[in-house]
């Protein structure tokens, strides 16, 4: 009677456990409900990792409530939560649900996502081939897709793998370029990489870089309160004062990681391990053997529990065998024997798979990739350098065409310079008695204006009826005056002015000068100044020796531009050259006196 009691007594309260449980479950839900998937998500990765049940119940909510609304873009996200925290199996399934309900996604970020997840879970786990394997195939896709931050987080976990095997340079170039380039990385991930990279410049004995790279580390820590944060940086500078041999310093740092990690609510077998590990070697570097091995002996009782293992565990196993083989200690050498061969063994399994495949799977593409961006690089750079060479040859043929036509040019202009000059001494071997006593400009030959002085014999017949003969005779006479006394030297001169001079008007003086000279006033006018300068020029050495404004001011012009375009269009060449073939004949004659 007293049993059957017991037993209806324990069906109650199991009765009343189970309907709190369901009770705590529809509050729960409840609660949840009121929720967006966004709040969810936030509340999730809010939830400290040692509360593994109220993740997982805000996870199986959030599938249920994404399957329930047919929502595939969350119902992804819902195993995504589910695989936190799981064993690697279960974590595993979740990753196949989410490939699968990913598997027609246009998404950005799919199917690199999965294969990048999955490789973190064998990474933790230890399985580094399967971790390779998966991070080189979500970096194909992440490639394919050209997504920045997965292509980063796919390079920074290979790296990490690079240092596995001893590439230390290559990863901490692989991660500081991601250090001080990923703007689209959060806190947590630079915290991850700052302190990754500090460990490699370790590796390496860039020790200043390291030290900065930690201190920041700390002080980061420090700011945001993250008390792992902050010993995993002291881990850090615990093994930076050890390489430096600076044991106590190391071994005070250390000490106070050993005690974190080994009490924290959620803790990580690598921290654990390399804390102890550390202390085991700074104690050895003491010569406190006792210390050491003690150390040294619960990372191999670790190892066991755990299976983790890392490539430092030689350094562990050989100096417990060394010092038990000292010690003459047979048992304990050989049992340490034996758990070296067991480790190297996994160790080097590792090793050659890393070491194998990493340069074949990653290395060689990525150098294939390289190889051809650089051989793309330099078609780029031919085709440039081929444009470049065609507008050079363009330019030079103009260049030369151009130098040509100058040449000629010049040749026909010097030409004409020199058929001025001989006009000029031509007229300079009249006889003395012809010459009157005011300079009279010289009759001078230019070819281009043998147009304006043909049919000069007809002048006569072209006078016009409005003008009596007397008066276009009167008008002649003035016009003579005006040449032999070299008044159209006078700066100012109009139709006007020149009329009221001679006394006419302008009408009877333009079309005198129009019909007797060939030409309007104002060529008429330039005509007898430029004719004046070619016979004065070439005669006058101390007048050529003036600067242009000086001769242009002399001749009525009022500058030097209107008196050079006047002397190019009047003789055909412009006013250097005849200037230069001027010099050249003077100085041609004092070399040979006999010329004339």
């Amino acid at each position: 009677m007293l049993k059957i009691k017991l037993l209806l007594l324990l069906s109650v309260l199991c009765n009343v456990m189970y309907a709190q449980t369901g009770n705590a479950e529809n509050i729960q839900k409840s609660v949840l409900k009121d929720y967006t998937y966004q709040e969810l998500e936030k509340k999730f990765y809010e939830t400290k990792p040692e509360d593994v049940k109220s993740k997982r119940d805000i996870a199986k909510y959030y599938l249920q409530k994404a399957k329930e609304e047919k929502d595939e873009v969350q119902i992804a996200e819902a195993y995504v939560m589910l695989h936190v925290d799981e064993s690697l199996p279960n974590a595993l399934k979740y990753l196949d649900s989410l490939q699968s309900v990913t598997k027609k996604s246009k998404e950005i970020y799919y199917p690199a996502r999965t294969y990048l997840l999955r490789g973190n879970l064998y990474f933790k786990s230890d399985n580094l081939q399967a971790a390779l394997n998966n991070y080189v195939l979500g970096l194909k896709y992440a490639k394919e897709k050209g997504y920045k931050r997965q292509i980063a987080m796919a390079e920074i976990s290979i790296a990490y793998l690079k240092n596995y095997i001893g590439k230390h340079a290559e990863t901490a170039k692989t991660l500081r370029y991601y250090l001080y380039n990923a703007d689209y990385m959060n806190e947590s991930e630079h915290t991850i990489l700052r302190l990754n990279l500090a460990d490699a410049y370790i590796e390496i004995n860039k020790m200043d870089s390291a030290y900065m790279l930690i201190q920041d580390g700390l002080l980061a820590a420090k700011k945001s309160k993250n008390v792992y944060a902050y010993h995993q940086n002291l881990g850090l500078l615990g093994y930076y004062n050890l390489k430096l041999k600076k044991y106590n310093v190391a071994i005070e740092n250390l000490l106070k990681c050993k005690n974190f990690f080994f009490t924290a609510s959620y803790p990580s077998k690598r921290n654990q391990n390399y804390t102890l590990l550390n202390l085991g070697k700074a104690y050895a570097g003491l010569q406190e053997s006792n210390k050491a091995i003690e150390n040294f002996a619960k990372i191999d009782s670790m190892v066991l529990k755990t299976n983790y293992v890392f490539p430092e565990l030689r350094e562990v196993y050989t100096y417990l065998i060394d010092h038990y083989k000292e010690k003459k200690d047979k048992e304990k050498q050989l049992y340490y024997v034996e758990r070296f061969l067991d480790v190297d063994k996994v160790l080097d399994t590792r090793f050659r798979y890393i070491s194998r495949e990493l340069p074949r799977r990653y290395d060689t593409p990525n150098l294939l990739q390289e190889k051809e961006s650089i051989i793309k690089e330099l078609k780029q750079r031919k085709i440039f350098l081929y444009i470049v060479l065609g507008i050079l040859v363009i330019v030079l043929l103009l260049f030369v065409n151009f130098y040509f036509k100058y040449k000629n040019a010049e040749k026909k202009y010097r030409k004409i310079a020199q058929d001025l000059i001989q006009s000029v001494n031509e007229n300079k071997k009249e006889p003395e008695a012809e010459i009157q006593k005011e300079e009279v400009v010289p009759d001078i030959v230019l070819p281009q204006n043998t147009e304006n002085t043909e049919n000069v014999e007809n002048t006569e017949d072209k006078t016009t009826k409005t003008i009596s003969e007397d008066i276009t005779q009167s008008i002649l006479k003035e016009l003579d005056i005006f040449e032999k006394k070299e008044q159209f030297l006078n700066r100012g001169i109009t139709l006007g002015t020149l009329a009221k001079k001679i006394k006419t008007n302008s009408k009877y003086l333009s079309e005198v000068i129009n019909t007797h000279k060939g030409k309007n006033f104002a060529a008429y006018l330039n005509d007898l100044r430029i004719d004046y300068a070619i016979s004065r020029l070439a005669r006058d050495r101390r007048f050529r020796s003036y600067k242009i404004p000086f001769i242009a001011e002399e001749l009525g012009y009022n500058n030097e531009q209107a008196f050079t375009l006047a002397f190019k269009k009047r003789t055909g060449t412009p006013l250097s050259i005849y200037l230069k073939e001027i010099e050249k004949t003077v100085n041609e004659t004092k070399d040979n006196p006999d010329v004339v």
